[in-house]
């Protein structure tokens, strides 16, 4: 392994003293914590190969920040979390910068205030995840039609008690609906 590679905390296997973790590198060698001490090693001699999975990227030219941003994006996209800018877009303009005021009934008590985006990102993921479970029960191989029709019916049910929140959406595609799609 090439001292260049290196980087502390990276874990490491060596063929002696099994595995250990990067301390310090300097230009020909290296301290690796391994369990039973602290050693200084030349990496290029020493048989010394990573402990965890490398990837090597050839014939990317791109900034790394770049590269990393966009993989993040795609992996949101594919686990369906929605950022909290999106789901603002989906709030009603007369909303924005709005707060829901919860007063309680004992004037003792603090009111609590929350902004309705806020409020409204809490509302959205609701709503994405009774979507996430509509499609995971009809997708489930051994639940029966009956089985489904019922649970199905639990989630309209669910839906129909969250119709309250609808006034807050922009558009109607994105509000509650109790009727079974």
């Amino acid at each position: 392994m090439k001292i260049q590679t290196l980087t502390v905390g990276l874990s490491v296997r060596h063929p002696q003293y099994g595995l250990g973790t990067v301390k310090t590198i300097s230009e020909q060698t290296a301290e690796i914590r391994f369990n039973d001490a602290v050693r200084t090693v030349e990496p290029d001699l020493s048989g010394l190969e990573p402990a965890e999975p490398n990837i090597k990227v050839t014939g990317l030219e791109q900034p790394l920040k770049d590269f990393v941003e966009s993989t993040i994006e795609k992996v949101i996209e594919r686990l369906g979390v929605e950022k909290p800018d999106a789901v603002v877009s989906e709030l009603g303009a007369r909303w924005h910068k709005g707060k829901v005021v919860l007063h309680p009934s004992d004037p003792t008590l603090q009111t609590k205030e929350v902004p309705l985006e806020v409020f409204f990102h809490k509302v959205v993921g609701v709503r994405n995840q009774l979507r996430v479970l509509e499609q995971k029960i009809n997708a489930h191989a051994a639940l029966t039609d009956g089985d489904k029709v019922e649970m199905q019916q639990y989630i309209s049910r669910c839906y129909g008690s969250l119709t309250t929140f609808n006034v807050l959406f922009k558009d109607k595609e994105g509000q509650f609906s109790s009727k079974a799609e």
